[in-house]
């Protein structure tokens, strides 16, 4: 999707943030219903944050995220449901409401002929900033972002991460009480997604709400405080990743075999040990043991008895991949449609 970093208003001054209640939730989402044609892409969604916090919800693509953020950032209408964010309704005050959200999506949405401080003093003058005030709090951010040194140069010259975080920069230019972000970190190498999530848990910890899309669990791991698994358009499973984790109960036996070609085999060897059928990728099955002392002694032997081998054998805690593999049958990261491209020939009509 094209990432939109500023929804720009026609006010003469800098929004104030959001007056939210620190008894209620700062994002608030029931019974949402989106569909593009005959294709339900969402499909009675429920989310929550409290104030303060980062909401992660995960999905395969074409699962129902980005429509379900363009929905809470009042680019898109739903056909059905309640939203509140920041204390507002996003339907009934949308213009309101776009003064107090942020968005970056998964492609950096700068000008690439301008340099970074133009970008920035663009945005904060389509916030309604003065000319002083938007120079000041782009050169704030610059240096924040560790972007001062290229703040001079155009957005063209600038690296995948560098353009990433001048996104976000642009994105918070009117302090936002709430920031969405769409798989942000999508293309990034390792140490610019290590640079991103230290950036965005000091927005959090300075009190800023964030729902964070992602396709990446370890990303959901580091960040989330909860975490919401969309698929088909439906929540199928929320809660903290502690509370989704202990759904599949014990631990993983992960076994390495010497001959992927035994794998069926050595799967119904071991199934004694797990009450669900073990599950095998290649050379690699993996099996829930819930409440059993020597385990891993217990395996070799039954290998050993019907002439198997294996390489490695491990116990582990699960894993929010191992959650989301039970849940849906597939990886995250695993692509199956849909109704982004959907949404986005929408916001082009």
């Amino acid at each position: 999707m094209p990432s939109i970093a500023v929804l720009p208003t026609t006010t003469d001054h800098p929004p104030r943030r959001a007056e939210t209640s620190p008894d209620g939730p700062a994002i608030s989402v029931t019974g949402l219903v989106k569909s593009f044609g005959d294709v339900r892409a969402l499909d009675g969604v429920d989310l929550e944050a409290a104030p303060g916090t980062v909401l992660g919800v995960l999905g395969p693509n074409g699962a129902g995220k980005t429509t379900a953020v363009r929905i809470l950032a009042t680019l898109l209408k739903p056909d059905a449901g309640e939203i509140r964010v920041a204390g507002l309704d996003a339907v009934k005050d949308a213009a309101r409401l776009r003064e107090r959200i942020g968005l970056a999506g998964q492609y950096a949405a700068v000008d690439e002929s301008l340099t970074g401080v133009e970008n920035l003093v663009m945005v904060g003058r389509l916030y309604g900033a003065r000319r002083a005030e938007a120079k000041r709090r782009a050169a704030e951010l610059l240096e924040r972002f560790g972007l001062t040194e290229a703040g001079g140069r155009p957005a063209k010259t600038y690296s995948g991460g560098m353009r990433r975080r001048l996104d976000l920069a642009a994105a918070i230019v009117a302090r936002p009480p709430v920031l969405f972000l769409d798989e942000p970190t999508t293309g990034l190498d390792p140490r610019s997604r290590l640079d991103l999530w230290a950036t965005i848990e000091a927005l959090v910890a300075e009190g800023t709400t964030l729902l964070l899309t992602t396709q990446y669990l370890d990303e959901a791991d580091r960040l989330a405080d909860s975490i919401a698994v969309i698929d088909h358009g439906r929540v199928i499973a929320s809660g903290t990743q502690d509370q989704l984790k202990d759904r599949l109960g014990g631990e993983r036996l992960e076994v390495v075999l010497t001959d992927a070609a035994h794998a069926e085999r050595a799967a119904a060897v071991l199934a004694p040990l797990s009450d669900e059928e073990p599950a095998a990728d290649g050379d690699v099955l993996r099996l829930a043991v819930r409440g059993r002392d020597g385990t891993i002694v217990e395996a070799v032997h039954l290998l050993d008895r019907a002439g198997l081998s294996a390489r490695d054998l491990s116990l582990r805690r699960p894993t929010l991949d191992d959650v989301f593999l039970s849940l849906t049958g597939h990886v995250a990261e695993e692509a199956d449609g849909g109704d982004e491209d959907r949404a986005d020939g929408e916001l082009a009509a």
